[in-house]
C-alpha cells in the first residue's frame, strides 16, 4: 500500500526526484551516485532512504515514471486534439519550444538509453510510455483523417511510429550536437507525411 505523504514530504520527494532526473540526463546512470544526488538536492542520506527505501533501484524506477509522465504531459494539450492542420502545427511548435526550454538533456533519451537498462521494472515503465505515446499518436492521426484532413492513404498506426521515431531521432541528434535543425526537419517531415504541411 502506497504511503500518504504530507505536503512538505511530497515536496521534498519531488525535489529529490527532479534533481536526480536532471543529474541522470546530464551524466547517465553510471555518473549518478546517491552521494551526488544528496549533494545536488540538499538532502541527507536518511531523507533519500525515507522516500526511496530500496535506494538506487527504487529511485531509478521513480525517475523512469517521472520522465515517462513528462514525455506525454509535455505534448499536452495538443496531443489530445490533433484533428486539424493548425493543431498539428501547434503540436510541432510546442515540441520545439519544450526542447528549447529543457536544453540538450532529453527525457525520452534518458528513458530509452539509460533508465530502461537499470532493471526489468524500469524497462517496463519505458515500454509502457512508448506504448501510450504510440496509441495517442495513432488516435491523433485517426482523428485528423476522420475530420477529412491529412493523407487518406497513411495508416494511423504507421504514422504514429514515424512520429515517435522523428521526435526521438531528432532529439538524439540535438542532444549530441546542440543543433535544432534536425529535430525541426524531422517534425516537418512528420507534418508532410500525415498531410498537414
Amino acid at each position: 500500500m502506497a504511503r500518504v505523504l504530507t505536503a512538505k514530504g511530497a515536496a521534498t520527494r519531488r525535489r529529490i526526484l527532479e534533481g536526480a532526473a536532471e543529474l541522470l540526463r546530464r551524466n547517465g546512470t553510471a555518473g549518478v551516485s546517491l552521494e551526488l544526488i544528496c549533494q545536488t538536492t540538499g538532502s541527507s542520506k536518511s531523507q533519500l532512504f525515507h522516500y526511496f527505501p530500496d535506494g538506487r533501484a527504487e529511485l531509478f524506477c521513480a525517475i523512469a515514471r517521472f520522465e515517462a509522465d513528462r514525455v506525454i504531459s509535455d505534448q499536452q494539450p495538443h496531443i489530445e486534439d490533433l484533428s486539424t492542420a493548425e493543431s498539428w502545427r501547434a503540436w510541432r511548435a510546442a515540441v520545439i519550444a519544450r526542447y528549447v526550454e529543457i536544453g540538450r538533456y532529453c527525457p525520452v533519451n534518458a528513458l530509452v538509453v539509460e533508465l530502461s537498462r537499470t532493471g526489468p521494472e524500469a524497462e517496463g515503465i519505458v515500454l509502457d510510455m512508448q506504448s501510450r505515446w504510440h496509441t495517442l499518436m495513432t488516435q491523433a492521426v485517426g482523428r485528423l483523417q476522420a475530420a477529412g484532413g491529412g493523407c487518406r492513404h497513411v495508416e494511423p498506426e504507421a504514422a504514429a511510429s514515424v512520429v515517435l521515431a522523428a521526435v526521438q531521432g531528432g532529439a538524439s541528434i540535438y542532444q549530441a550536437t546542440g543543433d535544432f535543425v534536425h529535430l525541426e526537419r524531422a517534425l516537418d517531415g512528420v507534418l508532410s507525411y500525415v498531410g498537414v504541411a
